[in-house]
């Protein structure tokens, strides 16, 4: 697919451009597991690539309720920007060609960014975090272990904040000036500890200063009547709000990156 179009500085925001613009569909990411449109975006003289993905297409889960996971993508993002920390992709709920839907800005990764790696050690080396072993085949196993990265840590932070099921490596989008974005956030915010990620290096170690700040913050958004609870409640229900604040507050007390459950398998399958 073509690099995305950058939006010029002006006043269309991101988010005014994807909410308002005139969607067209160009083709579609086949590899994902529900429907993925890649669309180019167009309003006032701006315009961009984007993603849309309908409601319509997406697969019934167990565990979510049908029809919610644009809805989750949302507040993922909205919550994400409460916090302080542009992980997300700009992201809006929306009318588009096959109904209601999902629409993201496309980001275009730098392919030489690394932040996953196998390595036949059996620890990690400087600048790594340990994850786990994993099986490379003909009986031989590897040691998983992503980057001790700021933006990274950041990410698991919100990861365990909207209780991803599902933080794979091809989830991460590190671009050529520096900044992380994340994507696929549909299975999250479950009542339930449903959390499976790739990012476990810091589990059990103290939260950054930084972190400690964002939680703080994001607390006090979540109080009631505020404008991220009001808009939530339009995207979650209210046992997933009241579920989100008790994560919060739980982080807070421990200051630790959680640890797996136990009860839910810890890694995402397939890991990327």
């Amino acid at each position: 697919m073509p690099a995305p179009e950058r939006i010029p500085p002006g006043r269309v925001t991101s988010v005014d451009l994807l909410a308002k613009g005139e969607l067209t569909v160009r083709g579609r990411v086949r590899e994902a597991s529900n429907a993925v449109l890649y669309c180019s975006v167009s309003y006032e003289g701006e315009k961009a690539h984007c993603v849309y993905k309908p409601v319509a297409g997406e697969r019934p889960l167990w565990d979510f309720p049908d029809g919610t996971l644009a809805q989750r993508e949302v507040a993922a993002y909205e919550l994400c920007e409460a916090m302080g920390w542009s992980l997300v992709p700009p992201t809006v709920l929306r009318d588009g060609p096959y109904g209601e839907g999902m629409v993201q800005l496309w980001i275009e990764a730098d392919p030489s960014a690394s932040l996953l790696a196998l390595v036949e050690d059996e620890e990690p080396g400087e600048g790594w975090k340990a994850v786990g072993f994993a099986e490379v085949g003909e009986g031989r196993t590897a040691l998983l272990v992503h980057a001790d990265d700021a933006r990274l840590r950041r990410l698991a932070v919100l990861d365990a904040v909207i209780n991803n099921g599902d933080r794979k490596g091809g989830h991460l989008l590190p671009t050529v000036d520096g900044a992380l974005y994340a994507i696929d956030h549909g299975v999250t915010f479950n009542v339930d500890d449903k959390l499976r990620t790739l990012l476990w290096g810091w589990a059990g170690e103290s939260l950054p200063p930084e972190a400690a700040e964002s939680l703080a913050t994001l607390a006090a958004a979540l109080g009631e009547g505020t404008p991220l609870t009001t808009r939530l409640a339009e995207l979650l229900t209210s046992a997933e709000v009241e579920a989100l604040r008790g994560r919060v507050d739980a982080l807070r007390e421990s200051g630790r990156h959680p640890g797996p459950s136990g009860e839910w398998p810890a890694i995402p399958w397939p890991p990327v």
